[in-house]
């Protein structure tokens, strides 16, 4: 199982390594072998951890001295997690073959760009590498470089409002990730080790700054107040790269640093889950409030985003009071996410590829003319917002049931859990108004026009509407 995961994370890297000097036709190839091959690697490692009875354990692979530098964990959250970053790249640079083309009405490709391979094949193995991580320092490295990815893909236009939106995005979460390299020191100094495992043995006082700087790195990489600011302006990015940042891989990786730690730490203080709370949900009112005056298919499901995140963390947030079901809610909700949200992106790409916008108002009659991308459409909605039997709602159902739970010891959050129940009855009918809006009725000038989908485009949107409906039931399986 070790050997798969070490394949799953170094395959993407040497993919990344080999588009800048294999002649520019074998790119495309290259890339979706080796993202394919290490998705393979991800679902062996799976297969064979299920048969083994789902036992937590970890490998020590890299030391320096007598320091374990990294290794791997494998347990029920870096398993499933990893399948999920690995398997929604590898559908990305699917996606991307055809989307970087000289058909794309919106930003027409006129050669295949190694920068863009190069950057989205090390976000893959960036991603696997932090997920799979045993140690604080792994989780440092590769927490950076995400956001070198990130820069990179954001500004991939390379136009003045591509470069300042990559610089924001950079430095905001490279200013939040602070808080990281003061929780990974203090850790260090307190136990001379790095190792995860070791946070279960720390004082209350110890845990509580070093959640408190996990919290910190992980608001600034999930988008969540007051750091939220950076991800709305990143949709400057290629439409792929905007459904890998907000679907699997860099906003992922807040709420993960998170959940790690809590596994590793066997809870937290219960100011933490307190911080934790409050914040989430005044992310998830903004995000909401913020629905409303968007025109900009890419920036809604921005501000989606920022509101699904901040339901990650509030569930992680109730764990810490006891709740088991919002926490297996929280880590279901990062996976079945990862799929709905990367879907909700790759329609939005698709219909600007097609139509060569992606303004909501230009936006009529979708269902009618482009049949495949509407149904991808109306299960993206459906998936976003809970609606069974679509994903999310197995894992918003377990978040909603251990608020619940938690309150019983907590009464005043209730309060708080109301407000999230809420907000996903206001997100169900605001989505459900775009969708009317924009994917039934006579279509609009720009959709009449449109021109046909990428074969490769259309074959990842059906695989990724399967996906909303299965993924769910597979994931409450899988947490038990």
């Amino acid at each position: 199982m070790t050997g798969w995961i070490v394949a799953s994370i170094l395959l993407p890297f040497a993919g990344c390594l080999l588009t800048l000097v294999i002649p520019r036709d074998w790119i495309k190839g290259v890339s979706q072998i080796t993202a394919l091959l290490a998705s393979l690697g991800s679902l062996l490692a799976l297969i064979v951890f299920t048969m083994q009875g789902k036992t937590a354990g970890s490998v020590d692979l890299l030391y320096l001295g007598d320091w374990l530098v990294y290794g791997v964990v494998t347990d029920k959250l870096s398993i499933l997690i990893g399948l999920a970053v690995i398997l929604v790249g590898f559908l990305i640079v699917v996606y991307s073959t055809g989307y970087l083309s000289s058909q794309n009405r919106e930003h027409p490709e006129r050669e295949v760009s190694r920068r863009y391979y190069f950057f989205l094949l090390a976000f893959i193995g960036s991603m696997a590498g932090l997920v799979y991580s045993s140690t604080m320092l792994g989780m440092l490295v590769f927490f950076e470089l995400t956001g070198v990815c990130s820069w990179g893909l954001i500004g991939y236009y390379d136009n003045e409002k591509a470069r300042r939106a990559a610089l924001k995005a950079i430095i905001t979460t490279q200013v939040a990730s602070l808080g990281l390299y003061a929780a990974t020191a203090y850790f260090f100094a307190l136990t001379g080790s790095l190792r995860l495992s070791d946070l279960a043995s720390l004082t209350e006082s110890a845990k509580m700054f070093i959640f408190l700087g996990v919290l910190i790195a992980g608001f600034g990489k999930s988008a969540q107040l007051p750091f939220h600011f950076w991800l709305p302006e990143a949709m400057v990015a290629p439409t792929p790269i905007s459904a890998y940042l907000h679907a699997a891989s860099m906003v992922k990786v807040g709420v993960y640093i998170f959940a790690r730690c809590l596994v590793s730490a066997g809870g937290a203080p219960q100011m933490i889950g307190v911080i934790g709370s409050i914040m989430a949900i005044l992310t998830m009112i903004y995000g909401f409030a913020m629905y409303f005056p968007q025109k900009d298919f890419k920036k809604l499901l921005a501000y989606s985003t920022i509101t699904q995140l901040a339901y990650i963390f509030f569930a992680l947030s109730l764990s810490v009071f006891g709740s088991g079901l919002a926490f297996n809610g929280a880590v279901m909700h990062i996976f079945n996410h990862a799929f709905a949200k990367g879907l909700f992106f790759l329609v939005a790409g698709a219909l600007s590829y097609t139509t060569g916008t992606r303004m909501l108002p230009s936006l009529r009659g979708v269902m009618g003319q482009m049949p495949v991308v509407g149904v991808s459409f109306a299960a993206a909605s459906l998936a976003v917002v809970g609606a069974p039997p679509f994903n999310c709602f197995f894992s918003k159902f377990s978040i909603f049931a251990g608020g619940f739970e938690a309150a019983r010891a907590h009464p005043l959050l209730l309060a708080l859990v109301g407000v999230a129940i809420l907000e996903s009855i206001g997100s169900f009918a605001w989505l459900f108004w775009i969708f009317s809006a924009s994917g039934l009725g006579k279509p609009s000038e720009e959709v009449a026009a449109a021109t046909p989908l990428a074969p490769a485009m259309q074959a990842v949107l059906v695989t990724l509407a399967a996906l909303t409906l299965l993924s769910g039931f597979f994931a409450v399986a899988w947490m038990g």
